[in-house]
């Protein structure tokens, strides 16, 4: 039986920020960024998460700064058909990881989920709105694509309360999308537009993949944008199911993509992409979203980096430890400390509402502060603001203050 390689602790961690594209991420040395290396820097990364949470800028516009430097936020809603969303571009959405973009090309790879059932009660819901549900459908056939706020059925009642007190006609959609009978044409003002997907789809985009393949071709994109993964890592970067997975890594591994390995620590498989860099050292800087595909999968995060992390957004005030929006900070191959960043746009400031710096770097938390401003100046020009104020508390509060 052959020998799993051995890899260090500190090869993996630069195998990985290398394979996610932020090997080189530098504030100041990247290039102009056009379409298409927006549409190669999505390629990479195979999706975007999105999240509707503002406070800093929308996730989905996140990691291509981290990897590409500031560059024209309407270029990207263009290409998304986030500015108007009124035809089917290149790119659509679907429960990918979460809600997430996806290149129209890939709609072939989600029809095992398309088939699925549905979480908790939902496909008793359905079952019991069987009529809703095809009138709803009957509406977007007769009026096009439109956003669910349009609709004119009369169970798309608008009622008091909160975010998810939401019409039956509203769910309608949510359950037809699930099914990938309509399909997201863009957005306007952050709301999907859809469209009946047989109208709009292109007819390569209608192909109905098996699941075998589809799981191999998802865990072998996921290995390639993860660098080094367990399996669990990549099952979470689809969200596929575990079995699935490890049948996917099994073929691969036999088919040569794949390479069995042990690491430092992890005390687990894992399992290298054939292809993957392993840089002697990487120099970068960044501000990663909560839903980069570096971090966002969280055991993944706290094995690799050391670094425990969970968003706060969901969190009561009074049990938040480090603020509200809170981004992971990236030096080189470590991450350093967590930012709470808001986007005055008033005043024209970025806020730092909270630094913190991790334990382990806390000797260096000066010279951090020096390399991580740059990001900070960088992403507050990249939101038109004027400057950078620290204005909270927090264990690199006063570093990050004199940097900036």
């Amino acid at each position: 039986m052959t020998r799993s390689t051995r890899i260090s602790a500190a090869q993996a961690r630069r195998i990985a920020v290398a394979a996610s594209g932020l090997d080189g991420a530098v504030p100041g040395e990247r290039g102009r960024v056009g379409p298409r290396t927006l549409e190669r820097a999505i390629g990479r990364l195979g999706l975007l998460q999105l999240d509707s949470v503002n406070v800093f800028e929308r996730s989905h516009y996140l990691p291509l700064l981290a990897r590409l430097g500031p560059y024209d936020r309407p270029a990207l809603d263009r290409l998304l058909h986030h500015d108007h969303g009124r035809s089917l571009g290149a790119y659509t959405e679907y429960a990918a990881h979460e809600a997430a973009v996806i290149p129209v090309a890939d709609w072939p790879l989600w029809a095992w989920k398309r088939r699925e059932p549905m979480r908790g009660s939902t496909d008793a819901w359905a079952a019991e709105h069987a009529t809703l549900i095809d009138d709803v459908r009957a509406e977007f056939a007769e009026r096009g694509p439109m956003r669910p706020s349009e609709m004119e059925h009369p169970a798309h009642e608008r009622l008091p309360g909160g975010w998810w007190n939401k019409s039956d006609a509203y769910w309608a959609t949510a359950i037809l999308f699930r099914r990938g009978e309509l399909v997201t044409v863009g957005r306007s003002r952050f709301e999907r537009r859809y469209a009946v997907a047989d109208a709009v789809l292109p007819e390569a985009a209608r192909a109905e993949l098996g699941a075998v393949d589809a799981h191999r071709t998802l865990v072998g994109r996921a290995a390639i944008a993860l660098g080094i993964a367990t399996v669990d890592d990549l099952a979470d970067y689809h969200r596929l199911p575990i079995a699935d997975t490890k049948v996917a890594i099994a073929a691969l591994v036999d088919a040569g993509a794949l390479e069995p390995v042990e690491v430092e620590g992890w005390g687990r498989p894992a399992y290298r992409s054939v292809g993957a860099r392993s840089p002697r050292a990487v120099r970068s800087t960044a501000l990663l979203s909560p839903f980069d595909p570096l971090v966002w999968h969280r055991p993944r995060a706290e094995r690799l980096f050391g670094f425990a992390y969970r968003i706060s957004i969901y969190t009561p005030a009074a049990q938040r430890e480090h603020g509200y929006y809170v981004l992971p900070v990236l030096v080189d191959d470590h991450l350093v400390g967590r930012v709470d960043l808001k986007s005055d746009r008033k005043a024209g400031v970025l806020r730092v509402q909270h630094a913190h710096v991790e334990p382990a770097h806390a000797e260096r938390a000066g010279e951090l502060a020096e390399r991580v401003a740059p990001s900070l100046r960088e992403a507050a020009a990249w939101q038109g603001l004027e400057r950078v104020e620290v204005a909270g508390a927090g264990t690199w509060a006063r570093e990050v203050a004199a940097a900036v």
